[in-house]
């Protein structure tokens, strides 16, 4: 493989390292811990608590989640007003186990980079939250619902919070485990079962390489926290620790849906709306982000694990993308953005401490729109009915305009228009990435002008056009388009607000400077051209792309049915470019095929041989044997002379032999 990453990082960082300080928490840093508490003690409540907490229990779930953000803005408020070497904070809770001299704490690490991810998971967290109390209003099991929401925050908090890699695969399987509770939450429905049980059993493929990359580390290092690793990183072997990224990298894999595990992401969308919200935009995807950017100080000395990174990310922005094209389902060609968006974080975090910050500044403003769109989708399907299918929408602007202009700054903010936020994050991973290597940032130009393309798409079908077409009407019969209520729609107003100056987080290059002190200071980027023809070049490809799909879309109309004679690269996007027939035919089959041999060698050799026939061979050798006892004396008496003999004859040959 030829290696794309960065240049060497010696005059950069080695250890871009979270080296915990001695120094106890003090103060506000004493109520980390109810960051995670609040959220753990509403699910809790609601999943024990019963019928008798039915009335008030979305009330519960959503009170929860705010008052940890407000926790979480009080720390983050402390935490800027210390001195940068002063920015990092453990909490020790209780000792987890102990093994021989190996010990696991169940302590919380607080620094710039968790402060972050933080804020994102309880501020978005809790606006999908009050967003639900309205969608969910009908849902007889809306209690539960709420009390599955709270666990997934409340898991996934204990993921950016653990100071030592077990502490983090605690709250992995445990963002695994809501995840498919959530998923699959209308489980009366086939396909929301089974995309639940799909997005369960892909993610234990990427969790054997947390579990399998921990033990590795252990091994190597005698800890696995977070403080030790880093201290003792420069000094392990390199093919170790290129052993170690690639299986940290097969976990993201998984939990963010990138190639080649990528598969479960669109079946997701069978959950409730919010579910999608959450999943894409503050918890579950960006989990594989955070786990390579932590993990900094064994991605900077291993530059073959960060070329690995930078090919998973440049493969799945571009998958993501190209199946976005193609997909009717709203909800499903916002999940193919988020494969994309994603896509984009990864390849910044493989670039090094060329793009760690600006993975996580794309990784929050993403959360901002993304968010925003989906919870936008979940309106524009309260007001159609539950149809997902845009080629049943159409002029919905007029009848959502709430909905429709907060959509529209998430449209902008994912397509990079200035000033909304995505043009700060997303044009400073492509410029990073030429910066780089010319193959990763054209991946990334491509990427940005497919995603301007799809959705521009998405914008036109639902939004604009006519509300007929020459095949008659376009909206579904029981269709009555309207504004979702305030409970959905102020929600959806603090996102676009955030997705529209979310790119004031890089203002003066604050986030960069902020997080220096975990991954590394930024080196100078070296561009074969000025950053502002850089930026020009990539509006000038995301107008084209956008300009494309209205001559394709908007010029025309759009039949209800889509065409059954298309290309064959439609029919590849249309079937997620055959990812399920993929596993299908290289994983599922050749497993089931090994298990029947198994079954067949268990039944013929195991049960039929060494139990069945053994046992039918003694049984004949008993059945032979019971003859000698006939009950007459003078056959044992025979017998016994013959004995006899023999053993005198024995004596014989041992005496004079």
């Amino acid at each position: 493989m030829t290696n794309i990453a960065m240049a060497p990082v010696n005059d950069v960082l080695l250890h871009a390292a979270p080296v915990v300080h001695s120094t106890p928490a003090e103060g506000v840093f004493n109520l980390l811990w109810v960051v995670i508490a609040l959220p753990a003690l509403g699910a809790i409540v609601l999943l024990l608590g019963g019928r008798r907490t039915d009335k008030w229990g979305h009330l519960l779930g959503t009170a929860t989640v705010l008052a940890s953000f407000v926790v979480s803005l009080v720390l983050f408020i402390a935490l800027i007003g210390h001195d940068e070497s002063e920015r990092q904070y453990t909490q020790h809770l209780w000792t987890w186990f102990t093994a021989g001299q190996y010990t696991v704490n169940m302590d919380l690490l607080y620094d710039q980079l968790s402060s972050l991810f933080l804020l994102l998971i309880t501020g978005v967290g809790g606006l999908i939250h009050v967003y639900s109390i309205g969608y969910m209003a009908h849902d007889e099991r809306r209690r539960r619902f709420f009390g599955y929401l709270n666990l997934f925050v409340a898991a996934m908090l204990v993921l950016v919070l653990a100071a030592d890699y077990v502490g983090v695969f605690l709250g992995w399987e445990g963002v695994g485990l809501a995840s498919y509770l959530l998923i699959g939450f209308w489980q009366f429905k086939p396909s929301a079962a089974a995309a639940a049980k799909k997005a369960f059993v892909i993610n234990r493929v990427g969790d054997i390489g947390l579990s399998l990359g921990s033990a590795l580390i252990f091994v190597t290092f005698g800890a696995t926290s977070f403080a030790a690793v880093s201290a003792a990183a420069d000094r392990a072997p390199s093919g170790t620790l290129t052993a170690i990224g690639l299986l940290l990298l097969l976990a993201a894999c998984g939990k963010s849906a990138q190639f080649p595990l990528q598969t479960w992401l669109l079946d997701a969308m069978e959950g409730p709306t919010p579910v999608s919200a959450l999943i894409h935009a503050a918890t579950m995807v960006t989990a594989g982000v955070y786990l390579i950017v932590r993990s900094s100080f064994i991605f900077s000395l291993t530059e073959d694990a960060r070329t690995a990174v930078v090919v998973i990310g440049c493969i799945t922005l571009l998958m993501g993308a190209v199946i976005g094209c193609a997909k009717d389902d709203i909800k499903k060609v916002l999940a193919g953005s988020t494969m994309s968006q994603i896509g984009y974080m990864i390849l910044a975090a493989g670039l090094g401490p060329v793009g760690y910050a600006f993975a996580i500044l794309h990784l929050l403003t993403h959360g901002f729109f993304k968010a925003n769109m989906f919870l936008g989708a979940g309106s524009v399907m309260h007001g159609m009915n539950d149809d997902v299918n845009m080629r049943h929408y159409g002029a919905l602007r007029k009848a959502m305009p709430v909905t429709f202009v907060t959509f529209a700054v998430g449209y902008l903010a994912i397509l990079g228009i200035p000033p909304f936020s995505g043009f700060w994050s997303k044009d400073s991973i492509i410029e990073s990435a030429f910066s780089v290597n010319f193959l990763a940032g054209f991946c990334g130009l491509v990427g940005a002008g497919v995603t301007a393309f799809y959705m521009t798409r998405l914008m036109v079908m639902t939004y604009y056009g006519p509300e007929v077409d020459g095949r008659g009407e376009r909206w579904e019969k029981d269709a009555h388009p309207h504004e979702s209520p305030k409970v959905m729609t102020v929600p959806l107003i603090v996102l676009a607000a955030l997705s529209a100056i979310g790119g004031i987080l890089l203002l003066n290059d604050w986030i960069v400077d902020w997080l220096a002190p975990v991954v590394g200071h930024h080196p100078e980027e070296h561009l074969n051209v000025s950053p502002i023809a850089m930026s020009t070049i990539i509006l000038v490809v995301v107008l084209i792309g956008a300009a494309v799909a209205v001559q394709l879309i908007a010029r025309r109309p759009v039949p209800r049915v889509a065409p059954a004679k298309v290309s064959f690269v439609t029919r590849a996007a249309r079937a997620e470019l055959y990812g399920d027939a993929f596993n299908e035919e290289v994983v599922v089959k050749p497993g089931v095929a090994g298990i029947g041999a198994l079954g067949t060698f268990d039944k013929k050799v195991v049960d039929g041989f060494f139990v069945e026939g053994l046992a039918a061979a003694f049984a004949a050798m008993s059945a032979r044997f019971r003859h000698l006892q006939n009950g007459f004396v003078r056959s044992y008496a025979l017998a016994l002379l013959f004995g006899a003999t023999l053993v005198l004859l024995a004596l014989l040959a041992v005496n004079f032999g």
